[in-house]
């Protein structure tokens, strides 16, 4: 099948128009019309990435964050976005992107959905009309009242993660449970209106983790990668249930740093 067959697919989980304006979202580089039998899906584009793509003889890339954000004047070697692009482009390889509109539509359910949260709700809203409301991140309840500290623990469990970081006394009760995948420190205001108890999230900085506790909320950062590394396996089973004709290969689970 072609890429353009591919991408109407893709486009029909998670709707471009769903991305936030600043976003760069959809067919990166590469053809439409490329014919593709062999699909990589990762994260990140990364060096390591694009090598195993071509290592494998894939088609096409699909990756979450975009590889081409802020706009390019020049695509050459001389910098490591453009060799990357490069790398693609020679080998025939088409790129797709699917960032925060997938974090809308995809992301934010399926981390809700690992947690089990019931009673859930969109926990920031960016895209409404007259049949629905749908946004960045979930809150709901949890299974039932834990602590935080075993709130924390339960984060490692179903995300499979070997650490996680926590801001708030580990004794807290814990019943009503804010997620947020990626970066969220912009997602502690809407988690305070909300009244989430905790906020699950990543790339939680000292002064935001302050400033949280002194509104009530306690955090749990697992991470930007930790998190969002289920788009992985969410993508290799929805290519595989609705493009069983295209070989998947995907990116091996491997956190980008490592605390010593």
């Amino acid at each position: 099948m072609t890429c353009d067959e591919i991408i109407k697919s893709l486009e029909q989980l998670s709707p471009p128009s769903y991305a936030e304006e600043w976003d760069n979202v959809g067919l990166l580089a590469g053809r439409r019309d490329k014919e593709v039998n062999r699909l990589y899906i990762a994260l990140d584009a990364t060096d390591e990435v694009v090598e195993e793509a071509v290592r494998v003889g894939a088609d096409m890339l699909l990756t979450h964050h975009p590889l081409i954000f802020s706009p390019m004047k020049r695509i050459t070697e001389d910098d490591f976005i453009g060799r990357r692009v490069l790398k693609l482009l020679q080998n025939d390889i088409s790129y797709y992107a699917m960032h925060t509109n997938f974090d809308v539509m995809g992301m934010a359910d399926a981390a809700a959905d690992e947690l089990r949260l019931k009673d859930r709700e969109v926990l920031f809203i960016t895209y409404e009309d007259e049949i629905a409301k749908e946004g960045i991140g979930r809150y709901g309840r949890l299974v039932q009242v834990m602590t935080l500290e075993e709130c924390a623990l339960f984060v490692k469990e179903v995300f499979h993660l070997e650490h996680v970081r926590i801001y708030g006394e580990p004794d807290t009760p814990i019943e009503w449970a804010a997620v947020s995948p990626g970066s969220g420190k912009s997602m502690i205001k809407p988690a305070v209106a909300a009244g989430a108890e905790v906020l699950i999230t990543g790339d939680i900085e000292h002064h935001e983790g302050l400033d949280a506790l002194a509104q009530g909320l306690t955090i749990i950062d697992a991470g930007h990668y930790g998190l969002e590394k289920i788009f992985i396996p969410y993508m290799k089973e929805y290519i595989k249930r609705e493009l069983p004709q295209l070989s998947v290969f995907a990116a091996k689970d491997k956190n980008p740093f490592r605390i010593l």
